[in-house]
Formats: C-alpha cells, structure tokens, sequence
C-alpha cells in the first residue's frame, strides 16, 4: 500500500527528465484510461500572466452561482495538492496516492515504448484529467497551461472555449525570442470554431492570435475592442471600475485584488462566462458576478501579508510581470516608502528585471531560497550589473526585523520567482 508521500515522491522523482514539449506521450497514457479528458466540459487559459488570476475569477462566479467546478494550476504555493482542486478546495492526500496508484502502471508501459519517460507535469496532468474525467466529475474544469500551448502537455483537451491573457517574454528557451513566436506557441491552444478570449494588447502578438483564430474559424473577443472598462478607482484593498460588452453593462464592480492588470483579468474572465451563458452552457446572475469577483483572491499576487509596516508578497517572475507590480506600487505608496527584496530563478531575464526595479526605487536587496535553480545574491548582483545593490543573505531574519521596525508607514515589496514566494509565505504562516 502507497503512503501518500511515497506517492508524491514518486511524481517528483520525474522532475529528471525535465521539460520535453510535445503531446505524444499525453495521447498514449490518456489512451490507456480510456480518454477520460473527453468527458471533461473544459476552459482552456493560457497566456504569459494573469492565467491564475483569470481562472479565480472565473471559478468564484461559477461557485457563486452553484456551479461545481474542478481547477488545474502550477505551481503550487502552499500545498502539491492544491494544483488539482475542486470547489476551490485541493484534493485529498489519499486521493493523490489513489490517482498515483492509477496513473503509474500506464507511465510504466509508457517507458516501454520508443516515446520514452513521462515527465513531472506530464503526470499531474493525466492525473487531474483522470480525476475529473472518470473519478469525481464536476460541471467545468479550468485548465491552466503550464509551459507555451501548441506543445502543451494540457492541450490534449477540446474546450467549451479558449482564453490566452497576456502575451510577455518568459520561457525564450522553448517559447522564441520574440513576442509574435511567443504568440504562435501560446495560440496553439486555439480549436476549430472554439471562442477564444484575447486580453493581449500588443499588437504584433495580438494580429498572431487573431489570424490563428480566423484560421481555425474560431469566433474571437479582445479586450479594449469587443469588450472594455471603464471608470476605474483604487480603493484600500483593491479596484472598482465599470464593465461593458455590447448591452451587458455593470457599474461599481469591485475587485479585492490590487492593480489595473487585475481588472484586465477580471473582464477577460467576465467577458469568457458570458460568452458561455450565450453558448447555452451557463446561467449568470449579476448577483454572483458581483460576489464572485469581490470575493476573489489568489496567493501571491500582490498580497498585503502585513500591515503598518505593511509586506506585500509579488510573484512577479517575468519582465511584465515586474511592469504591473510598480505600476501598482506607485499608483499606492510613496516612492521613498518602498523596500524591495528581490530573488529569481536561473533560467530568469533577472538583469532586465533588477535594473526595472533599481530605477524605480533606491532601496533593493537581493537574496536567495532553498531551491536547486535558485541564483545566490552575488549571481544575481553580477547578472544585473548592480555592484551598488545590497544583499541580504538570510531574508527571513530581514523580515522579521522589519516588522519589529518603528516606522510603521514603510512598505516591503518581496517579489521574483514564485517558488520564492510560496517559501515566504511558509515563514509567514509559522511566525504568526
């Protein structure tokens, strides 16, 4: 009998064989359980950021409306369990060890074949599509994808309807070096006649997209042409701003997510629930519109984990994820107020990301977490060129001391790597 952390060690046993684009080895496995993803009624997101963010809104208003809805996201912040989620709760350790159990004689007979080892994502996702295909179906399952699209190990599934957020550099190595070949891999999650939602709003990736949905005849919905807000103001936890799309107009909607990229995401999201309801596969009441989205949050994306002194935890991981959060901190906070703790992965742009920052405010440090690609603050000082950029080697002690601080008006910023983050909040969540 597997113990749970038998189960999860085997799954990440996996992480060896790295990341290998391509759904051959999907179609296999999922073959030999029957195709449990066809039974799934699916929204597909993909997009540089945003694609969490996204998938919470929809997933609140979905629940709030009495919809049961399963959810399928990486990485994790607190806990594995969370990346397979149902009703907005992660699935139990015993059924991870069940669908392990389920999933691993299929990844046995796949080594066999000349399409070679499974790899980690791989797993989990024929783990999540099982579980919600054959297991314990639910009324929808949102999909987030985990690395591009076309070569996705998600894009197996034939969705209700496609959603790309944002198009940013991020992942160059696999994606290509430059924003109209990061659309082609991101638009490969578009099927034949399937909505597709765009919030991109550059145009050279956007014409990508949109030529890509003309081809497969797929009705398309931009953000800032089809739909839009409007009358947009900050308040302290937050964002208020006016909704329109053709005769759906909604005022004074609220958001408790901070910054004017989370009304992007929360229209993208409103805007691919109505698009459903006119399909006939939803039913939408203002009413838990108006709560869903309020009523929204997602771990690690400008989240006040303090205040007076106030800490906000970013997973800005990425050039245009770094852009949208000191829009938001300068549209909140004075800028001698602000301290940023900075830390990021290897395969990271980290100098374009330091230098965004250092420009921005004076105060930065940098530092490291237990993480095998993880830079060490001497690696990300001499990879930013930044000599004059302090370094903090124990981040957690720095915390503390900030928090014991007299002066109660300042703001920490730590950001970088979501894994990072997941970390802290760990501190967080043992110091309180």
């Amino acid at each position: 009998m597997m113990t749970y952390h038998q189960a999860v060690d085997w799954i990440h046993s996996q992480m060896k064989f790295g990341i290998k684009p391509g759904i051959e080895r999907m179609n296999f496995m999922l073959e030999q359980l029957g195709n449990p993803e066809h039974n799934m009624r699916s929204i597909h997101i993909g997009g540089t950021n945003g694609k969490g963010s996204t998938l919470s809104y929809m997933r609140e208003i979905l629940l709030t409306e009495g919809y049961t809805v399963g959810t399928f996201t990486s990485p994790f912040i607190e806990s594995f369990n969370e990346r397979i989620s149902r009703n907005g709760t992660p699935i139990s350790d015993g059924e991870i060890t069940r669908l392990v159990e389920t999933v691993q004689p299929v990844v046995e007979k796949l080594k066999a074949t000349d399409l070679g080892e499974a790899t980690e994502f791989e797993i989990i996702t024929v783990m999540c599509f099982y579980y919600f295909g054959s297991v314990h179906p639910v009324d929808f399952v949102l999909v987030e994808v985990g690395l591009g699209g076309r070569l996705d190990s998600t894009n197996v599934i034939e969705p209700l309807l496609s959603v790309i957020t944002t198009i940013g550099r991020d992942h160059q190595q696999y994606l290509g070096d430059t924003l109209e070949k990061i659309a082609f891999e991101k638009a490969g999650i578009i099927k034949k006649k399937t909505p597709v939602v765009i919030g991109v709003k550059q145009d050279e990736p956007k014409e990508v997209i949109v030529e890509k949905s003309k081809g497969t005849r797929s009705p398309f919905y931009i953000l800032h042409h089809h739909f839009t807000y409007e009358s947009n103001v900050s308040h302290a936890t937050g964002e208020t701003f006016t909704y329109k799309w053709g005769e759906h107009i909604l005022r004074d909607l609220r958001i408790d997510m901070a910054g004017e990229h989370q009304i992007e995401n929360s229209v993208v999201a409103l805007t691919s629930l109505y698009i459903l309801q006119e399909k006939g596969e939803v039913i939408l009441s203002e009413s838990a519109i108006r709560n869903g989205l309020q009523h929204t949050k997602w771990p690690g994306r400008f989240e006040v984990m303090s205040d007076h002194p106030t800490v906000i935890l970013d997973g800005a991981h990425n050039i245009e994820g770094i852009q949208s959060l000191l829009n938001t901190l300068n549209s909140r906070y004075k800028r001698e107020d602000v301290t940023v703790v900075f830390s990021a992965l290897r395969d990271k742009e980290a100098a374009d990301m330091i230098d965004m920052i250092k420009n921005s405010y004076s105060k930065m440090f940098l530092t490291t977490f237990a993480f095998p690609r993880a830079f060490s603050p001497k690696e990300l000082r001499r990879e930013g060129n930044s000599l004059n950029v302090e370094i903090v080697e124990d981040y957690e002690r720095y915390i503390e001391e900030f928090l014991h601080s007299d002066e109660k008006e300042k703001v920490l910023a730590v950001t970088g790597s979501l894994y990072f983050i997941s970390e802290v909040r760990k501190f967080f969540q043992k110091i309180k």
